[in-house]
């Protein structure tokens, strides 16, 4: 599967194109935007685009009203189209938010009902009561997404509804040749659902990703071979930025050894889940961490763990941002282009050594050293063997360890490091070491 040796590049397309936040009829051309991105994003090593809502919706893309049009605030199909062709050209993949637990109302189907009731033939494309109401004073109640009622409920079981999605599915590999999706409350979806979901669009196009978002729980009971190929890793995402503003490295390194590590009792060994510092659902990273010098080591991190590395656009130039109740617009700006700095070009040399590491993409996981302030772990394929050293303190640290022995090469700085035993770490450092 191609999805797991790629780095992926997360875009809020409504924020990023300055689009007005609720739907105003207006068709403008914004998608186009991202052609004068192609080339800052071939240039920075991505490989894969993660578009969030792109489709018709009412007001945040969650709420779609039409799965076949590009929301007219973005622009029109003919512009994506032109969008998905510009970004193969470039050798990047894209990925779609594929909205399938609810839409909004606003949505042809439910309007249907809102005007016919008991008479419309999609009233069991919803989950429908007609002896309550709704807040909407709708006439009757229907389920909504964790009690949004703007977020109308889809009946996944109801035949009609799965082939119409799949559909739509074909309809977008068709129009755009897009190559993956990525699930909205994937935690939310019929698993039935998903593994239709997973059959169809192998037939399409065998090499099709679908990657999910899920918080919390057993991620293999819908990351196999039967439904989905990735999910998205919230336990690494929060041991990430906790782990250095506690100064307390044991956590991500307990969260990674008891996910990829060899013991056979470790969770998800040999699986690819979807990593990340931040995205549009959560404070930037650049504003969580207590200690901005951490910034570049928690990138450091990231590209070296296990996992699809996400990257959400902006955070690459330490962009800030913080989530506010009621206002996740504030994580979801529009810069007017990229603002490239020295964090910017650590990152591409980052992807870069993963990109040509099959240690870094597909090694197993192993803990070397962990101390509070400092980790040192490996990463090993049959092909080579590297270790990622972190010094999270503002204070020199020699690292002693049987495990670091011989000579190694450190990637970052393309010298030659000689170990024996022992390992000098700079205040506030990662190192990549290719062990020869």
């Amino acid at each position: 599967m191609w999805a797991y040796n790629s780095v992926f590049y997360q875009i809020y397309p409504i924020g990023f194109c300055g689009a007005p936040v609720h739907n105003d009829g207006e068709c403008v051309s914004r998608i186009r935007k991202l052609l004068d991105w192609s080339d800052y994003l071939k240039d920075l090593g991505i490989d894969s685009i993660l578009l969030n809502p792109i489709f018709e919706s009412d007001n945040h893309g969650y709420d779609t009203r039409d799965y076949k049009k590009i929301d007219v605030r973005l622009g029109t199909n003919d512009d994506f189209k032109e969008v998905c062709k510009d970004l193969h050209e470039h050798q990047i993949k894209i990925v779609l938010d594929g909205v399938f637990n609810h839409v909004g109302r606003g949505f042809w189907a439910f309007q249907d009902v809102q005007e016919k009731k008991w008479d419309s033939p999609y009233k069991d494309w919803f989950c429908i009561n007609f002896d309550g109401n709704s807040a909407y004073n709708d006439g009757f109640w229907y389920e909504g997404w964790e009690g949004h009622y703007e977020l109308v409920k889809l009946n996944l079981q109801n035949p009609a509804v799965v082939d119409y999605l799949l559909d739509c599915v074909r309809f977008w590999i068709d129009e755009f040749d897009i190559d993956g999706l990525r699930l909205d409350v994937a935690y939310c979806l019929d698993r039935n659902f998903m593994r239709r979901l997973r059959s169809f669009t192998q037939e399409l196009k065998p090499d099709f990703a679908l990657i999910g978002e899920v918080l919390f729980g057993d991620y293999n009971q819908i990351v196999n071979d039967e439904m989905l190929h990735s999910c998205t890793n919230y336990e690494c995402y929060k041991g990430l930025y906790s782990s250095f503003n506690s100064m307390n490295l044991f956590e991500i390194a307990h969260s990674l050894q008891r996910q990829f590590g060899n013991e056979q009792w470790c969770i998800y060994r040999g699986k690819h889940l979807m990593t990340f510092a931040d995205n549009h659902d959560v404070t930037r990273l650049a504003s969580i961490l207590t200690n901005k010098k951490h910034i570049p080591l928690a990138y450091g991190v990231l590209l070296g763990m296990p996992g699809i590395p996400c990257l959400y656009y902006g955070s690459e130039w330490a962009a800030t941002g913080e989530k506010a109740p009621n206002n996740d617009y504030a994580l979801r700006p529009c810069f007017e282009e990229p603002e490239p700095n020295e964090l910017t070009e650590y990152i591409k040399k980052l992807i870069t050594l993963r990109q040509n590491s099959d240690a870094l993409c597909n090694g197993s996981y192993k803990n070397v050293v962990i101390q509070n302030h400092q980790l040192i772990f490996e990463r090993h394929s049959d092909k080579e063997r590297v270790l990622v050293a972190i010094n999270a303190s503002d204070m020199l640290y020699t690292a002693c360890h049987q495990d670091l022995n011989g000579t190694a090469a450190e990637l970052l700085t393309d010298t030659e490091v000689t170990m024996n035993g022992r390992l000098e770490l700079p205040p506030y450092s990662i190192q990549y070491l290719k062990i020869q």
